[in-house]
C-alpha cells in the first residue's frame, strides 16, 4: 500500500462557500474533499481541516511519523505568522505544496510575506478551489 498524501488546511476553511465567496469562491470544504479524492484516485488521502494550530502540528507530526507521502497544506492565516508551523514541516522529509485558494501577492501586503513558502517545496495560488486538485495532481507527479 502507497503512502497516504496528507492534505491539510488551517482556520476558517470549514467556512468555505459562505465566507468572502468574492474572495473563496462558492466551493464547500467538503466538495473540495471531493475534488481531491477523485483526483488522487486509488492513493490514500487524509483530508482535514482545523481552527487551532496546535492540532495542525500534530498532523504534521503524524504525517512524519506515519512517513506520509507528502503534505499539501493550505495553512490560512498560519501562513503568515506560525514559525512554529514552519518548524513542523522543516521536520517533513517529502514534498511539502502549499496551498492558497486567492493570490496572495496580489492582496493586502499582510499576506505578501508566507513562512511556510520558505520550508514548501512548490507553491500554488490563485486558482481557487481547482487549485486542491491540480495539488493532488502535482504531488502524484513528484512521488513517481
Amino acid at each position: 500500500m502507497q503512502n497516504a498524501i496528507y492534505v491539510l488546511n488551517g482556520p476558517n476553511l470549514n467556512r468555505l462557500g459562505k465566507r468572502e465567496p468574492e474572495i473563496y469562491g462558492r466551493t464547500t470544504l467538503a466538495e473540495i474533499e471531493s475534488m481531491c479524492r477523485n483526483e488522487g484516485g486509488s492513493r490514500a488521502l487524509e483530508f482535514r481541516q482545523t481552527n487551532h494550530e496546535g492540532q495542525m502540528i500534530d498532523w504534521i507530526h503524524e504525517a512524519i511519523d506515519d512517513g506520509a507521502a507528502g503534505i499539501i497544506i493550505n495553512p490560512a492565516g498560519w501562513t503568515f505568522t506560525s514559525i512554529a508551523l514552519m518548524d513542523a514541516l522543516k521536520m517533513f522529509p517529502g514534498p511539502i505544496i502549499e496551498l492558497h485558494i486567492s493570490n496572495i501577492h496580489r492582496r493586502e501586503s499582510v499576506y505578501h510575506n508566507s513562512l511556510v513558502s520558505k520550508v514548501a517545496t512548490s507553491v500554488i495560488a490563485g486558482l481557487g478551489a481547482n487549485g486542491y486538485r491540480t495539488a493532488v495532481a502535482a504531488m502524484k507527479e513528484m512521488l513517481v
